[in-house]
């Protein structure tokens, strides 16, 4: 299940943890979560109505800030839609005192990790994590965004940026199978003067429409210090914080009082059913929505808690009809989406390639009685619960994400831990609480249906339905003439401060970095373990990495070694699918099972009080195989499925045509993990049984584990696998290198009508064991490696071709690519491959001495948030095992990057940066695009579906 709105209710203010007092009783999980969260910050208001919250967590050299804003799309008017999305990328751009590009370029001088934000229906928020010492630059910096930025935005600082929101737009929206899909849900379910009635990205022409006037009365109305609220977290003294909050956010001016909006459901008074044919679609889709509550609403827990049981997992009513007995999908996912003022609950259900969606819904009906006939039993509701403490924890490992889940929750409760009253309500839903969320908002109650169906198969539409409006942009060639303007200009007056704010703060006091002590042991069997101890959070992460990966399989049935390791998650000798579910949920836990190049990883986190109980599953996984046939045919089908669903994306298709590219015919690389159809028709559950009996064993495994466990209690909980998964001997595997890439080379896949081209322009390179590759990497980092690099400020910033454009090295142990991605607007799509072209080939030649000391600032700086997390330590861990690396490599690389020389640096990009020998592949609209490549010099592109 998609649960778009969980991680907000559960991990909504920060903790820290605390010694529990004995209890006579032992505490239930959730109980034990709620007396384990301590809250530890301080919350008050300065004079202009800005809410600050502060948190202090010295665990780590880092401080994170966040501004949350009370404006969403919910805020705008009809006509003027997709003003607060826009607004969310005006104030990355300029400010009085940082300049045009200086909030970012700041970011990544100083090591952050890059600004970001997000927009929703009902607020905005922008972010950004530094090392501890940029505390006041970072205060200095936000106070500017929100206070002296206006007067820098003119007509064609507007116009530029709508070019980059409107590819947003089409990549995430017009260029996707389905994308349209919540827009005709918003417009049926609301009226038009509800604020829910336009998307959060606006509308295209509503974006075209927009004036300098519009921008600077939407600013004076939402972006006032009283209607936004300022969190800091992290590395810091509340009193030196307190003093720079007041110096630089205090003399911002009040703006007008701001109400909050009063809730508004959706109502309907009978069921509506649309129909859309898309471009994209292989597939049909239905999509079934129920109007139900706004966020904190009572009921919104039982509703979370009810769709969950429905659609997640082998017990769920819904699942087991539909897809394991009348077998008419391979997928039923869902979200309880609630919003300030109202929610709505969706159910989205793809049917087989083909077949009518007409044939799904007495199949939802039976799935729905069969829930009403059973209700959720206990052990269900307490599954449930289990997973959200999880959640809970997950959520608030870093300083940024406990600083953006305080400021969510100030600013729609005034309480930054208001997630105390969540959990005690999640702890309270009883089993009659899901029922009657059911009887109250879904059973016989008026829904939208939408059925998006393949062009030209309207036939597969719901019986009935009626063609939703649907506004689809026409890309002409040449439509959209480029904005010239000079960003830096300032025509405008400075506005008065009390003090010079033009000066960047100096960085605060020294701090250490700390690198976590690895500690290391062998098994009898010989996997070799590495962990690192942290005990920030009651959580253990674990991937237990072995020598069965894609790079065994046989290329005449690639899918095998993914099939192999999804079926090991398919129930056990001792117990079903249901069963083993059941056993991991209940625990709190997860663990996954998945192939990758030149590994299967065993995967899972689980609470710490439960980390003995969830590594004996993992065992009983690994060693006690069920291998069920009706199993292995479903997950034969939901692939098949996959593979027709994703047989128009875009995105997929460039995936699968770079590696048909890269890799020469017979190579197992050259197909996608589960291979062509017609391989993955042909394999059997024989195929698995043998895969797994030649290549599954403890030989060449390696286990990294982190969290609030030591040595000892690992070595115990493994023991089991130790004893009993015996080692046998394994000869080394060795694959041919990918097709060499002597010259330049045009290839174009055509997808009719595309919005966006999608690019992928690459060559093989170095593995991750070569003595360049971590210089490599660093000399890439500019280039395409952060926001502010040279491809993304061109491409995105002075153009506004795309919405993003990224570089960078891809290796493994013996091989690695380089590599430019992007999606661009179809009608630019030769001038960005030769604005791609001309930066690839100008970059290193143009680079200086000042450019190589901001890019070593940049990258040495940037350690500080490099190990904050569970999960990022487990990704050092994984490259320690993997590839040999010493403990201390990151010092080391930081090293070797400190004494870089500009001539090494130049030596580095003219041998790996070769323009004129890549493979440029186009995903797009051949018909008005193709014939235009040939001006690259590269020669005609070769059509790859003629």
């Amino acid at each position: 299940m998609n649960a778009l709105k969980t991680s907000f209710l559960l991990a909504v203010a920060t903790v820290v943890l605390t010694s529990c007092a004995p209890k006579t009783e032992a505490p239930t999980k959730t109980e034990q979560a709620a007396e384990m969260a301590e809250i530890q910050f301080e919350k008050y208001t300065l004079d202009n109505g800005l809410d600050v919250v502060l948190h202090v967590d010295k665990s780590d050299p880092v401080v994170a800030i966040d501004l949350a804003a009370h404006v969403g799309s919910g805020r705008e008017i009809a006509g003027r839609t997709g003003f607060a999305h826009l607004f969310e990328h005006l104030l990355f751009l300029d400010s009085e005192n940082l300049g045009y590009g200086g909030l970012d370029e700041m970011n990544t001088r100083i090591g952050g990790e890059g600004t970001n934000g997000f927009t929703t229906n009902d607020m905005t928020q922008y972010f950004q994590a530094v090392p501890a010492d940029a505390l006041e630059k970072v205060i200095w910096a936000e106070a500017d965004k929100l206070g002296y930025f206006i007067n820098t935005v003119t007509q064609d600082v507007v116009d530029n940026e709508k070019q980059v929101v409107k590819n947003e737009k089409r990549q995430r929206v017009d260029n996707q199978p389905y994308g349209h899909n919540l827009y005709i849900v918003s417009k049926a379910l609301y009226p038009e003067d509800h604020p829910y009635n336009w998307q959060v990205i606006g509308s295209l022409s509503d974006l075209d429409a927009a004036t300098l006037q519009d921008v600077k009365n939407f600013y004076k109305r939402w972006y006032v210090p009283n209607n936004v609220t300022v969190t800091l977290t992290g590395d810091f003294d509340i009193p030196e914080a307190k003093k720079l909050v007041e110096k630089y956010f205090g003399e911002i001016p009040r703006g007008e009082d701001v109400e909050r909006m009063k809730p508004r459901p959706g109502v309907l008074t009978e069921s509506i059913s649309l129909f859309h044919e898309d471009n994209f679609a292989t597939v049909p889709q239905l999509t079934m929505v129920w109007p139900t509550v706004a966020e904190y609403h009572p009921d919104s827990h039982a509703l979370e808690i009810l769709l969950e049981y429905l659609i997640e997992g082998k017990r769920a009513p819904l699942n087991e009809v539909l897809i394991d007995e009348e077998k008419l999908t391979s997928d039923v996912s869902g979200f309880n989406y609630t919003k300030e003022i109202s929610g709505e609950l969706y159910l989205f259900i793809s049917s087989n390639s083909g077949e009518d969606l007409d044939g799904l819904v007495p199949a939802i009906n039976r799935g729905f009685a069969r829930f009403e006939e059973n209700g959720i039993s206990a052990a269900d509701l307490d599954r449930i619960k289990a997973g959200l403490e999880v959640t809970f924890y997950n959520n608030i490992q870093s300083a940024l994400g406990k600083a953006i889940q305080l400021g969510e929750c100030n600013l729609f409760t005034d309480d930054p831990a208001c997630f105390q009253k969540d959990i005690a309500r999640i702890k309270a839903v009883s089993a009659d609480d899901v029922m009657r969320v059911y009887n109250t908002y879904i059973k016989d109650k008026p829904s939208i249906s939408t059925s998006i169906v393949p062009k030209g198969e309207l036939e597969l539409a719901l019986e009935g339905s009626t063609k939703a409006e649907v506004v689809e942009e026409k890309v002409v060639q040449g439509a959209e003439a480029e904005v010239d303007f000079d960003p830096t200009a300032r025509t405008f007056e400075p506005t008065p401060s009390s003090f010079d704010r033009t000066v960047e703060p100096d960085f605060g006091a020294p701090y250490t970095l700390p690198f976590p002590d690895v500690w290391r042991t062998e098994m009898a069997n010989g996997i070799r373990v590495f962990g690192i101890e942290s005990s920030e959070t009651p959580l253990v992460s674990f991937s237990l990495a072995i020598d069965a990966g894609r790079d065994r399989g046989d290329a005449a049935k690639p899918a095998v070694p993914d099939l192999t390791a999804d079926i090991l998650s398919k129930g056990t000798a001792n117990k079903t699918t249901a069963e083993l579910e059941d056993a991991i949920k209940s625990l709190g836990s997860t663990i996954t099972i998945s192939a990758g190049q030149n590994g299967t990883f065993v995967s899972g986190s689980t609470l710490a009080r439960n980390f003995d109980a969830t590594i004996a599953l993992v065992e009983e996984m690994l060693l006690e195989p069920r291998w069920d046939s009706e199993e292995f045919e479903l997950l034969k089908r939901k692939q098949i499925n996959e593979i027709d669903q994703n047989a128009g994306n875009p995105n997929t298709i460039a995936t699968r045509e770079a590696a048909k590219i890269r890799y020469p015919e017979g190579h197992i690389f050259r197909y996608p993990n589960y291979g062509p159809k017609d391989r993955l028709e042909n394999v059997s559950l024989d195929d698995l049984k043998a895969f797994y009996a030649a290549n599954y064993g403890p030989t060449n495994a390696r286990l990294r584990i982190v969290g609030a466990v030591d040595q000892p209690t690992v070595k115990n909980a493994f023991s089991g696998l130790s004893e009993n998964w015996k080692k046998s001997d394994k000869s080394s595997v060795s694959l041919g290198a990918a097709n060499p890439v002597d010259s330049s080379k045009l290839y174009f896949y055509d997808v009719p009508g595309a919005k966006q081209s999608v690019l992928r322009i690459e060559r093989p390179a170095i593995s991750a064991l070569h003595p360049d590759y971590p210089l490599a990497t660093a000399m890439n980092f500019m280039l395409g490696g952060i926001y502010t690099s040279e491809l993304n400020t061109e491409l995105r910033v002075n153009k506004g071709y795309t919405y993003g454009i990224r570089s960078g090295f891809n290796a493994t142990k013996d091989r690695g690519r380089f590599g430019v991605r992007s999606s661009v607007r179809t009608n630019v799509t030769k001038e960005s491959l030769e604005l791609i072209r001309d930066i690839l080939a100008n970059y290193g030649p143009d680079f200086t001495d000042e450019d190589l000391e901001i890019m070593k600032g940049a990258l040495l700086r940037g350690q500080a948030l490099e190990t904050e997390t569970m999960r990022s330590k487990l990704s050092m861990l994984s490259e320690i095992s993997t590839y040999g690396y010493p403990d201390d490599f990151k010092a080391q690389n930081a090293k070797k990057i400190k004494d870089m020389t500009l001539a090494e640096f130049k030596a580095l990009a003219a041998k790996y940066l070769t323009p004129d020998a890549m493979n440029y592949l186009v995903v797009g609209d051949a018909a008005t695009q193709a014939g235009r490549l040939k001006d690259l010099g590269f020669g005609e592109p070769e059509i790859l579906n003629p």
